[in-house]
């Protein structure tokens, strides 16, 4: 009996084990397939990931047009003093042109902003820090930069200032962008650059706009003394014609016209954004970001106060 018993424990037992092995089988089984599948799929991504990393290099291949392009435009015998004259005359299109301004003995090449109602001549811009403008008095005098391209960093130069706002009443505008996108913008009537004789001194009127009075100091009667650019005379490291006791072009790396030093220097030193320094000589608006934050792009551009925009 005790055997029989025994012979059927192992049967179960048998039994029992067939079933867990059959069960186990099962379960490799389908993990085989899980994998086998999720394989497939990996293959098939690394297929479809080559295969965009191939048409990206095919794209980087590709001749690309130049994304900093000016256009010149040759006017052939015709001669205009400035911008506002040339789109009067029915050029809307913004670029390099030809100027021969009254006083001038020769023709000054300028860009033109269309925009904005038109007419304007752009005398500084920066945009991307590609250009020194720490120099010395003879390159602000000539000018310098690139005036070749659209978005091209440049100085017209304070002779070219004189020559044309000598002409008559201008108004300047100042267009301000920081690193987080927002524009503002100031503008001044009676706006005019002095003969080098005279030390190129600036003088300008009334303001409007949405950035701030920087450029005359008015925001503070206590600090106005010492914070107005009016009636200042240009400085550069070389030549210094503030009134500090020191050199504000040298602490603050720029030609500009500087007082105590100011509240307002469109020439300084390309930072992006916040920044800290021995002097603030970045690229300071005051009374927008304060002394401490350099402007992303600036463009310093002027036209006659009579202008009419819709005269074309």
């Amino acid at each position: 009996m005790e055997t029989s018993k025994m012979s059927w424990s192992l049967v179960i037992w048998i039994i029992l084990s067939l079933d867990t092995t059959h069960s186990f089988l099962d379960e490799c089984k389908q993990e085989r397939d899980r994998l086998r599948a999720q394989l497939r799929r990996m293959e098939t991504r690394a297929v479809r990931q080559q295969e965009m990393i191939q048409r990206l290099m095919k794209l980087r291949q590709l001749p690309q047009l130049p994304a900093n392009k000016s256009i010149f435009t040759d006017l052939g015998d015709k001669q205009f003093a400035d911008c506002a004259q040339i789109f009067s005359h029915g050029n809307t299109d913004s670029g390099i042109y030809m100027i021969k301004p009254l006083r001038s003995p020769t023709q000054t090449r300028v860009y033109c902003d269309m925009t904005e109602g038109g007419g304007w001549t752009v005398f500084q811009r920066r945009s991307d820090g590609s250009q020194s403008f720490d120099r010395d008095w003879k390159d602000y005098k000539t000018g310098f930069g690139d005036m070749k391209s659209a978005n091209g960093e440049f100085w017209l130069g304070n002779d070219n200032l004189y020559y044309l706002t000598s002409q008559g009443d201008y108004t300047l505008r100042i267009n301000l962008e920081d690193f987080e996108g927002t524009h503002r913008f100031a503008t001044y009537k009676k706006f005019s650059i002095d003969s080098e004789e005279n030390q190129y001194q600036l003088k300008f009127g009334g303001y409007t706009g949405n950035a701030g009075d920087s450029l005359s100091g008015s925001y503070h009667p206590e600090v106005q003394w010492w914070a107005s650019h009016q009636g200042m005379n240009f400085s550069t490291w070389d030549k210094d014609h503030d009134r500090y006791e020191r050199n504000c072009a040298l602490e603050d790396k720029a030609g500009w016209w500087f007082n105590r030093c100011h509240s307002a220097n469109l020439n300084g030193l390309y930072y992006k954004g916040p920044y800290s320094a021995v002097t603030d000589d970045g690229i300071v608006w005051y009374t927008w970001h304060g002394w401490w934050y350099s402007l992303k792009s600036v463009e310093m551009k002027f036209r006659p106060s009579d202008f009419e925009p819709n005269d074309v």
